[in-house]
């Protein structure tokens, strides 16, 4: 990882930190950006259930924020300003995740052209959690980025 991948996913935790509080008591952090992919974890021990996995509601949020992560770092990556929403959300719950999972996201091929030109832009994303090297929990996202100051 690049040492400016570093610094943006330091910002990312930051951020989520920040305006978003429950990620800070979920331990939420981001592990890695490659060329295609963006990675996100949470230690289960904060957001263990009764049944000792994972609470589904934590499993939803790590989804969601590692979608939402992935179009930030996208924007940065590009030089692109937008304030990022959730529109839609859907998650499939497969499998109990009884440690640490991995969140995934492919992050390749995003395209701004709408943001630039000052309209929303949408963006449709999967991201898949995987515990154990199993997949446990797929997430559909439909996310908009507006567009700031306009």
């Amino acid at each position: 990882m690049t040492a400016n991948n570093q610094t943006l996913l330091q910002q990312l935790t930051q951020t989520w930190h920040n305006t978003i509080p429950v990620s800070q008591f979920m331990q939420i952090k981001p592990l890695e950006l490659t060329r295609g992919t963006f990675s996100v974890t949470a230690p289960i021990e904060p957001n263990i259930n009764c049944h000792n996995t994972m609470f589904a509601g934590s499993l939803s949020t790590l989804a969601t924020l590692t979608g939402w992560g992935a179009i930030w770092l996208q924007q940065k990556l590009n030089n692109v300003n937008g304030d990022i929403v959730l529109a839609d959300g859907h998650i499939r719950y497969l499998a109990p995740v009884t440690s640490q999972p991995i969140a995934q996201v492919a992050c390749h091929n995003f395209e701004f052209s709408r943001l630039v030109a000052g309209k929303k832009q949408r963006f449709e994303l999967k991201v898949n959690i995987i515990c154990n090297q199993q997949v446990c929990a797929e997430f559909s996202g439909q996310y908009v980025s507006l567009p700031v100051g306009n």
